[in-house]
């Protein structure tokens, strides 16, 4: 990886390290194989069966989607390192947000748009620093993908004088070369987002509460551009 960004990327170069948290997954619903297996079939309880399979379909679907969105929930709570911060983080973010009038308020607000640039998504998450994950909300408009921290963070001046500053990253989406999902290879349940530029230039976002959705809109933005 690069240690200095080129002029069409904003922000501070990441560590692609995975981070070492330990879970196992747990299932909501676990139906057992057996429950399939019926004694005897007659034409007369064959749509009983298929109605039976039907609804026992639905309900893994809905054990999968909820074990999805309980790993998301424990991932996106772990990686803070208090969970009170944690919420009060939430809960100032979401009052400012009122209070802003809005996401897409917020977005124009700390990033510079065009005047036909629209905001798709945007998701709550974590990005890879080399000083750690830091909270903040990631963007994706038509124009780019940008992330900005809930909070300030401390840094020194070239002078020696402590600044608090929002941490940015902004990525023009024509500069993105793809966007992929990978995994902690110690925990592979832990899923991370990861955006390569053309420049070779790396960026990782973890802890979503639904990273598939947000990869989806992710790629659709790149494809839309390079196709037009």
């Amino acid at each position: 990886m690069k240690n200095l960004l080129g002029g069409n990327l904003a922000g501070i170069p990441l560590s692609s390290a995975a981070c070492s948290h330990e879970r196992q997954p747990k299932r909501l619903l676990a139906l057992s194989s057996c429950d399939d297996i019926v004694p005897y079939t007659t034409s007369k309880n064959i749509p009983k069966l298929k109605q039976r399979k039907s609804v026992i379909g639905k309900m893994n679907k809905l054990g999968e989607g909820m074990d999805c969105l309980l790993q998301g929930i424990r991932e996106h709570v772990s990686l803070s390192p208090n969970l009170t911060e944690t919420v009060k983080g939430k809960l100032s973010l979401g009052a400012k947000i009122l209070k802003v009038g809005g996401l897409e308020k917020i977005f124009k607000q700390k990033f510079s748009v065009k005047e036909d640039e629209k905001l798709l998504k945007v998701s709550q998450c974590y990005l890879s620093t080399t000083a750690g994950p830091i909270a903040g909300l990631l963007y994706i408009s038509t124009d780019k993908i940008a992330f900005c921290s809930e909070r300030s963070i401390k840094l020194l001046s070239p002078t020696g004088k402590l600044l608090r500053i929002r941490y940015k990253v902004s990525i023009p989406i024509s500069k993105v070369m793809k966007a992929k999902e990978s995994e902690n290879v110690k925990n592979p349940s832990q899923k991370y987002i990861q955006v390569i530029t053309e420049d070779d230039f790396e960026f990782w976002f973890m802890g979503f509460l639904n990273h598939q959705k947000t990869l989806r809109y992710l790629q659709h933005a790149i494809s839309s551009t390079s196709s037009s």
